[in-house]
């Protein structure tokens, strides 16, 4: 165990990213639901906007925590090639775990920003938070859809990485902070003591409270 709560890895994260504190064009984007608890408090020390990217899982058909690729905001889909190929998933299978994700992702949108409008990205330094890294594949996706808005710099950033994982993302990113990497490593919950599902609610509750902090939202 390296963390207690994800609160305390923010505050822990949030000092591995000194360099961006008080920069008028950076911007934290926490990956609901875990990440976004990590977010609110990198936002707050660094103090910077804090705004939500939408990513969802694809689980494998008869193996729902494995992950398969992962969708995106903005129509982005990313596959594990190799997951797919060992459990010899059908295109259409695959389509119909999207197609129920995205409906998934399309309904968290709403319920987590409510009527706060998107920040703008183009030109700026975006870091990309989560509350760890394992295979990898939703922050992949995150980073790929949001390559589509023209961003000067993504950053991602988590507290706890699977080092091969970590080692990797230096080639899909700008910049990739893993706090700590331990080998080795199995999963991102067993590096917390406390590990709950962060619910909706509470991801509305940290966008509204960093909003009012931050208060203009371009």
């Amino acid at each position: 165990m390296l963390f207690k709560t994800r609160k305390e890895a923010g505050q822990r994260l949030t000092s591995d990213l000194k360099e961006y504190a008080n920069r008028p064009d950076v911007i934290v984007l926490g990956l609901p639901r875990g990440g976004v608890p990590v977010a609110y408090e990198v936002a707050r020390g660094l103090n910077a906007p804090l705004d939500v990217w939408l990513v969802r899982k694809l689980g494998a058909p008869g193996h729902e925590e494995l992950a398969m690729g992962a969708i995106a905001s903005g129509g982005t889909r990313i596959l594990n090639k190799d997951v797919v190929r060992s459990l010899g998933v059908s295109e259409q299978a695959i389509d119909q775990v999207a197609a129920k994700e995205q409906q998934e992702l399309e309904r968290r949108e709403k319920a987590y920003r409510g009527d706060l409008p998107p920040l703008e990205l183009r030109d700026r330094t975006v870091l990309l938070v989560d509350d760890g890294l394992a295979t990898g594949a939703s922050m992949h996706a995150a980073a790929v859809a949001l390559r589509q808005h023209d961003p000067k710099k993504i950053v991602a950033a988590v507290p706890v990485a699977a080092p091969e994982t970590c080692k990797e993302f230096k080639v899909k990113v700008d910049k990739i902070i893993c706090s700590e990497t331990p080998q080795p490593f199995h999963a991102v919950g067993l590096w917390y003591d406390k590990f709950d599902q962060t619910t909706d609610q509470e991801v509305r509750d940290l966008i509204e409270r960093a909003a009012s902090q931050q208060p203009t939202r371009a």
